[in-house]
Order: structure tokens, then sequence, then C-alpha cells
């Protein structure tokens, strides 16, 4: 495996690799690695013949500077994981490197699904998203990239960039992998205590309750999403959000609509937890 820091030297070895007709399978993250992670590698090297993961913890994309400055940087535990999972490429660049002039100077932005849920509660968030997985594709030009579905929105997103700016990249997404407690695998997990680690799983089943009560034909969405809410409440969460959407655009569902999707998100502690089930008749 290979550690490469700088652009040109990415590029070099990209080259390198076309030139001998590899294709190239792309696994974007922030690092703090975890099984989650480690699927999506495992995905990735069935989809191409090499595979570059990117370690870049991207300040444009965080609303608060505490989670920043918190955020866990474990790259050498990282780079060891992924020596022994396969991966041929890891690229750590540095903030510096991504962003010469100290900050975003020409944005991506993905009107629309940006403002929603996710993008409501945390202004500017996807903008940094959209931005650096843009310079990222610019820098790797993938054949195929694969993201997990427990940022939901976000993989939308991403899926909405590349089409409308005609990138001639593969969109791969992952189902969420879990915890044995049904718990999603989050970077953000280690912030939990104990005893609120004990309490998380419930975040879950409260939203695989609202998709109980879908598959058994209620469609008072409201009262399904404020019931949910309630409960998350009681249980010493506090949630930003419990929302049923569709899936082909996150809008709220009509009457007809069936393929959904039940996107939450809550704080527990110092922690704040995102979750979604699809659902489809």
């Amino acid at each position: 495996m290979i550690i490469i820091e700088q652009i040109e030297a990415l590029r070099t070895q990209l080259k390198a690799w076309r030139r001998t007709g590899e294709s190239i399978a792309f696994v974007p993250t922030m690092g703090n690695l975890h099984a989650g992670h480690l699927a999506l590698v495992k995905r990735a090297q069935a989809l191409g013949s090499k595979v570059v993961v990117s370690i870049f913890v991207n300040p444009t994309q965080f609303d608060r500077k505490e989670d920043l400055a918190a955020y866990p940087r474990t790259l050498e535990q990282d780079c060891a994981l992924l020596q022994a999972e396969g991966a041929d490429v890891v690229f750590t660049p540095t903030p510096a490197l991504m962003y010469p002039l100290g900050g975003l100077a020409t944005k991506v932005e993905v009107p629309g699904i940006s403002q929603l849920l996710e993008g409501a509660s945390r202004p500017g968030h996807f903008t940094g998203v959209s931005t650096v997985v843009c310079k990222l594709f610019n820098l790797v030009q993938p054949d195929v990239a694969v993201f997990g579905e427990k940022d939901f929105q976000q993989l939308m997103l991403i899926r909405q960039m590349v089409r409308d700016l005609d990138m001639d990249i593969r969109i791969e997404g992952l189902p969420t992998v879990r915890e044995p407690d049904g718990l999603a695998m989050s970077s953000r997990n280690g912030y939990l205590t104990a005893e609120e680690r004990h309490l998380a799983p419930e975040f879950n089943r409260i939203l695989r309750e609202v998709v109980d009560a879908l598959h058994k034909g209620r469609q008072d969405y409201p009262s399904l999403q404020a019931e949910a809410m309630k409960s998350l409440e009681s249980k010493g969460f506090r949630p930003d959000y419990v929302e049923i959407r569709r899936v082909i655009d996150l809008q709220p569902p009509g009457k007809n609509d069936r393929v959904l999707v039940v996107l939450g998100s809550a704080w527990l502690g110092k922690a704040r937890l995102i979750d979604n089930i699809p659902l489809q008749d």
C-alpha cells in the first residue's frame, strides 16, 4: 500500500495505472475508520482493480468549530487497517493543500437538496461536502466511488452533483453497517459515554417503529413524525428531526407515494446521531 500526501504524486501513480488498463475505485473518508468504512473498501475492491482511499478531515463541512477540533484523527491506525484490508493507495492531503487560499473560494453547490434536513440543521455543511467531493473526484478521476447509505442525504446529493456536472463516475451506495444491537456505525459513536452507548440503539428502534406503522398502512405522516420525536425525548435524546420522505427527491410524500425513507437525527450527550431506514411496498 502506498501513502501519498501530494497531488502530483497521486496523479503520477494514477496515470501509470490507467496506462496499463487498471480501473480505479475510490472511497473518500474523514478517517477514524471503523468496520463500516472497511466494508466500503471491500466493496470497492469488487468494483475496481485498484482502490484509492482518501483520509481528509474536511474543515469546510463542519458547522461548529468545536466539532472540527474534537473530531478524532487516527491516521496511523487508519493506515494499518487499510493496509490489512488491501487498499492500494491512501491519499492524505492537508487542509493547506486542499484549500491553499485558506478556505472555499470556488464553491460547488447542489440547490434544493442541500437545504433540507441535515442542510437545515447544519447550514453550509453540504456546500463543504459537495465542494470537497468534487475536488477529490477531479484529483482521483475514479471509475466508481463508494459511499455508505447511513449518510443517505449526502449520497443523494453526490449522485445529483455527478448527474448535473456530467461526471463519468459510477456512484455505488452500500447499506448501513450496524452494531449487533442496531446502532449505525459512526466515528462519532466514540463520543458516547458507556451509559449513552447502552441507550443509543433506542434511536434506531424508534425509527423502526415508524417504518412498522407505515407498513401497516398509516399515512398520517406528521403525526407519526411527532410521535417519534416525543418517544426520543422521553428516552433522553434531543431530536433534531424525524422525517418521512420520498426516496427519489427527499420531498414529503403524497398519498400515492410508496418508495419512502424514514430519516432522523438526534443528540445524545455530545454525540449527534443520524440514521435512516428505506422502505418500499
